[in-house]
């Protein structure tokens, strides 16, 4: 009796991927936890962030305040999903990676330094959930 393969053997993933994977989870709790605090901050004095006249996106500063609170903990729990090497994480984590720069790229009268930082964070995340295999089971 002959037996076939039901599927095409699979090959490794690489250390390279796993580190990857592991990087991008990490950085993703830490960004998600700095947007938590950035949020909180924004919530409980609105007097520490202060913009500019005629900025074309202006708003309330408790408003960005509710914006990077939210992001912050989605970005945590998909931090977290990626540690657990679940299926939605890597989904998720760059979707709201692209979220979390867009709205840094808004906050960046607000807050220069700290926004600049964010967005470089969110594109390293990007680029290393990107790499061949790092979504691989």
């Amino acid at each position: 009796m002959v037996q076939f393969e039901s599927q095409a053997e699979e090959r490794p993933v690489s250390g390279w991927a796993i580190g990857g994977m592991t990087f991008a989870a990490t950085i993703m709790l830490m960004i998600g936890v700095f947007q938590a605090i950035a949020g909180l901050v924004a919530i409980f004095d609105d007097q520490f962030y202060v913009v500019g006249r005629n900025y074309t996106f202006e708003f309330d500063v408790t408003v960005w305040g509710w914006i990077h609170l939210i992001l912050g903990i989605g970005l945590a729990i998909a931090g977290y999903g990626l540690f657990t090497r679940a299926t939605w994480a890597g989904v998720v984590a760059m979707v709201l990676a692209v979220l979390s720069g867009i709205a840094n790229f808004f906050f960046i009268p607000y807050y220069p330094v700290w926004s600049l930082l964010i967005i470089a964070l969110d594109v390293w995340v990007i680029w290393a959930l990107t790499r061949p295999d790092a979504l691989r089971s």
